[in-house]
């Protein structure tokens, strides 16, 4: 009966019925000592709260058993179960019942066959995070690896697989599916003490098998996807989860695991043909990897100078890799496929912000990093407030560099200044271009981040005033004449009490005297 549409009609229907049910008497704002159980009780024989929240919990458990072929039914029922788990007192009281102690030590696929349905196999991810939301809110890692054990068990028999079994239906389907339950364990893990466990299970024992399935599978989208989206959650310093002790490797060992699956999947994925659907194919693994990079690269868990320090290429094959998968797109696709422009965008703030002395887009010839300097002018002009944003504070790290270390600096320039100065030569309009358009946007467009786009534009004010002074008299004489001079007016005020400096309180002055400079200048 399972498969009839009324079955799941009405089963669905139930568990709405009781998702509205539990808000009003099970749960942390629960009337427990509502009339409605001893009514209950009578009829029914439920007493509490807790006796109804084991039939919850059972009417969940059949329908992950039952319903192996409904997405839909699926769904709603782990909605409703993580609901549950999510509370506080009710995620306490789930871990008392013998149905939720049952599903905890048997979440097999003979157990729950949805779990090897493709159909449902987006639901695994968000059943294991459940599981792991009760799991863990438990202290004990001996109870963390019993429950593990099955995963465990997929993990060896996929490490006793040869290579060319990789290309098999099954050890694919097992694969992916391993990667899936491990994103949704590593997206519950909220704290330092669970992030541990779950390291300490994986590495350094299961590494290698992720490293040789992207090897062997660069070509499997359907593969390297779910791979890269778990790396994606593991390297999340979430809630300063990824926190290791002053004297531990892990953070710089964890980066470099990292470097080991972009170069191998990158260094592949370059070489490969253009598909007919060239964004599942391609674009898409590339987005997750520089998303993949770009939160290890801003983690706050790994000292950098240390690979530069010890003679280890981690950190430069990482960055040299994904530059080069980024240049692979035209920009025109960049700014076509929204999730690939937030992932590249963002990788560029990164870059540019943490990176732009050691192993940069500095040290790339100068056609190449106009390019991406260029991208950053169109990210700036994009309608994503977001990617405009980003933008703004890529070219301002760009332009307080610049003027830092050229325009202001004391001391015998480095080889990263010495590479910027000889672009900024080579093509002596792209700053002075930059200006201009931040300008336009500030003057003519209603951008809802003014005080982001006000970092760039003193920065490129400060690096030289010959070039403020050209806009300046470009944007007046574009202007009505009868306007000239009050629109003239408006500049010096911009200017009004700030210095030649980027301190703080010099960018916060400027940024007011820009909001002044908006009002007046757009007045009629």
């Amino acid at each position: 009966r399972y498969q009839e549409i009324s079955k799941q009609r009405l089963d669905r229907a139930i568990l709405i019925f009781v998702q509205n049910f539990r808000r009003s008497y099970v749960g942390d704002q629960a009337m427990h000592a509502s009339k409605l159980y001893a009514r209950l009780s009578e009829l029914l024989g439920l007493t509490d709260h807790l006796v109804l929240l084991n039939v919850i919990v059972g009417k969940i458990a059949t329908n992950l058993k039952c319903y192996a072929e409904c997405e839909d039914v699926i769904d709603h029922t782990l909605s409703l179960f993580q609901e549950l788990a999510s509370g506080y007192m009710t995620g306490k009281l789930l871990l008392k019942l013998e149905s939720t102690k049952f599903i905890i030590a048997n979440h097999s696929r003979e157990n729950f066959p949805f779990l090897e349905e493709y159909r449902c196999v987006r639901s695994r991810t968000n059943f294991y995070y459940i599981l792991g939301c009760l799991v863990f809110m438990e202290d004990g890692p001996v109870k963390f690896r019993s429950f593990m054990e099955p995963l465990l068990q997929v993990a060896v028999n996929l490490e006793a697989s040869a290579d060319a079994a990789f290309r098999t239906d099954v050890v694919k389907y097992a694969f992916t599916g391993l990667m899936r339950d491990l994103r949704g364990i590593a997206m519950a893990t909220n704290s330092r003490r669970t992030y541990g466990l779950l390291f300490d299970w994986l590495y350094p024992s299961r590494m290698p098998l992720l490293l040789r399935a992207i090897s062997l599978l660069t070509d499997e989208p359907e593969v390297t996807t779910p791979l890269l989206k778990f790396m994606s959650e593991f390297v999340l310093n979430k809630a300063q989860r990824l926190t290791f002790d002053s004297s531990s490797p892990n953070g710089i060992l964890l980066f470099r695991e990292i470097s080991k699956l972009i170069v191998a999947y990158g260094s592949r994925i370059l070489l490969l043909p253009n598909g007919t659907n060239i964004y599942r194919s391609k674009y898409k693994g590339i987005w997750i990897s520089l998303t993949v990079l770009s939160r290890a690269l801003c983690g706050n868990y790994v000292n950098f100078g240390v690979f530069e320090l010890y003679g280890d290429r981690a950190l430069a094959d990482a960055l040299d890799i994904s530059l080069k998968m980024t240049l692979s797109i035209p920009l025109s696709d960049i700014l076509t496929f929204k999730k690939l422009s937030k992932a590249y965008y963002g990788y560029m703030e990164v870059l540019f912000n943490n990176h732009i002395t050691i192993n940069s887009v500095l040290n790339l010839d100068t056609s190449t990093f106009v390019h991406i300097v260029t991208s950053l002018e169109s990210g700036l002009k994009g309608l994503d407030t977001g990617i405009s944003t980003q933008c703004a504070s890529a070219i301002d790290s760009l332009a307080a560099f610049y003027f830092n270390n050229i325009t202001a600096g004391d001391n015998p320039p480095s080889p990263a200044a010495l590479n910027l100065a000889r672009h900024i030569g080579e093509l002596p309009s792209l700053f002075p271009q930059i200006l201009k358009s931040l300008f336009e946007i500030i003057i003519f467009e209603d951008a809802g981040n003014q005080w982001s786009l006000s970092r760039p534009i003193l920065s490129l004010i400060m690096i030289s005033e010959q070039m403020f002074s050209d806009l300046r008299a470009q944007i007046l004489a574009s202007q009505p004449l009868d306007q000239q001079q009050r629109l003239s007016q408006c500049f010096d005020k911009l200017m009004t009490d700030v210095t030649r400096s980027l301190e703080p309180k010099n960018r916060d002055r400027f940024t007011q005297n820009l909001t002044t400079f908006r009002h007046d200048f757009r007045a009629k």
